[in-house]
Formats: C-alpha cells, sequence, structure tokens
C-alpha cells in the first residue's frame, strides 16, 4: 500500500510537472487583459491592409475579428513588418500574426500555425501591354527583365532562388510595388494568386500570369502563433474550427477572395 502511495505521489508530481512545462501565461493575459495583439505588415491585398483611417480590413481582418468576438476580447493591431514577422512574435510583441503569411517547414520549426487556408501558387503580376512575353520562367529569369520584390517573405525567396538572371531591386512597401509595375517602373512582381487577382482586377495596366499554372505547388496560408503556451493554441485551434463551422470562413472568402 505505502509503495502504491508513494507511486501514486509520484505520478502526480510529474502530471503538475507537465502541466507547468506545457502551459504558459499567455492565454491567462489574453484573457484577463481582454485584449488580443494582432501582428500584421499590413500590406497585402486582400488579406491585410492598412486603410487610409488607419484601421486595417481584409480576409484575415475579419477572420481574427470574429476569432476574438468568440473569446470575449478586443483585438489590438501591432505594425510589423515581412523580414521582422517572425522574430517580433517570438520577441512577445503580439499574440498572433496575420496577413496573408504562407505555411512552410521553415517557420513551423521555430512557431505555431492554424490549419491552412487560401490554396495559392506564385504567380506574377505585370504590364498587361507586355503580357505575351511572359510564357514560362525562363521568359522571366533574363537580364532584360526587372522585377521588383518586397523583402522578408516567400515572395522574396522565390526571386532570389529563380529568377538569378533577372535586374531585381528592392521596394520595402509591397503595397506599392504593383503600382511601380502599372507604371512602368520595373516589369514583374511575384507574388501569390489571389493579391495579383486583386490589382489585375482594380487595374487594367496589370494582368495576373500563371493563374491556371503557377510558378510553384499549392500552399496555403496560415495564422502565426508562439509556442510558448499549449492551451493557448488549443483555444486558438478551436476558435478557427468553431468560426469555419459556423460558415465564417467561407463568408470572409465570399467578400475578400475573388
Amino acid at each position: 500500500m505505502r509503495l502504491f502511495v508513494r507511486l501514486a505521489c509520484g505520478l502526480a508530481a510529474c502530471a503538475t510537472a507537465l502541466s507547468s512545462a506545457f502551459a504558459g501565461p499567455r492565454l491567462d493575459q489574453i484573457m484577463d487583459s481582454k485584449t488580443l495583439r494582432v501582428g500584421t505588415p499590413g500590406d497585402y491585398r486582400p488579406f491585410a491592409i492598412k486603410t487610409a483611417a488607419g484601421g486595417y480590413e481584409g480576409h484575415d481582418i475579419d477572420v481574427i475579428e470574429k476569432m476574438a468576438k468568440e473569446l470575449g476580447v478586443t483585438v489590438q493591431y501591432v505594425p510589423t513588418s515581412w523580414p521582422n514577422l517572425l522574430a517580433d512574435l517570438q520577441a512577445n510583441k503580439f499574440d498572433v500574426a496575420v496577413g496573408g503569411i504562407t505555411r512552410n517547414a521553415t517557420r513551423l520549426r521555430r512557431i505555431d500555425m492554424l490549419p491552412g487556408y487560401a490554396p495559392f501558387g506564385k504567380v506574377a503580376l505585370v504590364q498587361t501591354a507586355d503580357q505575351a512575353k511572359y510564357q514560362s520562367l525562363a521568359d522571366l529569369n533574363r537580364p532584360g527583365v526587372r522585377v521588383i520584390k518586397n523583402p522578408g517573405g516567400t515572395n522574396e525567396a522565390f526571386v532570389l532562388a529563380n529568377l538569378t538572371q533577372a535586374q531585381v531591386s528592392t521596394h520595402d512597401k509591397n503595397a506599392e510595388i504593383p503600382g511601380l509595375i502599372a507604371a512602368g517602373q520595373g516589369d514583374v512582381m511575384i507574388t501569390e494568386t489571389y493579391e495579383a487577382l486583386y490589382y489585375a482586377h482594380a487595374d487594367a495596366r496589370l494582368t495576373a500570369k500563371f493563374i491556371d499554372n503557377p510558378l510553384t505547388p499549392k500552399s496555403y496560408l496560415g495564422f502565426m502563433l508562439p509556442v510558448d503556451d499549449a492551451d493557448y493554441t488549443r483555444v486558438m485551434n478551436y476558435a478557427w474550427d468553431l468560426i469555419d463551422k459556423r460558415g465564417g470562413l467561407q463568408e470572409a472568402a465570399t467578400r475578400w477572395l475573388k
């Protein structure tokens, strides 16, 4: 009997230790403060874009607002950038990152992500007048082609890996690059399906190339979470799943992903 009691106490102690190791204060802080801090670069239509009034709008904004409402908290938006997105999340500057973030193994080695949505591939945004020039990746990867990239994300990684012969320049504000292409200050912007379609629909000077046959296999976007609180991750997955089952994800997609 004494051996059984000692064993039971030992198991209880182990369970307590494991619980402490895998649970953190983030969820309690969010629920106590009634505030969910949401980081976003805010420059990637149609997922998250900063408005002229200083707020944010887009597919991801609609979804995270619904999730916050389900948790009974309000959203506090925290500006970040693509080069600093991962580091800022790990530095506890916000609780979740949104805004058209690609799910990939490199990111998932260091953080967690909610389920994938909005399947896409890498495509090219080009001037409509020159669209016939670009029928393949090889057509983009030529010395005379001016490619403008935004730093810090998977689009930059694709450009650096695949367009080594092109004339590549960097512009820090992603939302301004389509306008530069339309104005003839560049020839190509590598982006994803939905952003290219958005700008092509908004400006007749622009055409989205490779929509039907993207330059990469299909990928998915996802919201980024830190890995310091298993309870927080579980609750955020619950909120995502509930919004999905209630039709909230489809509602956001219908509104923004045309």
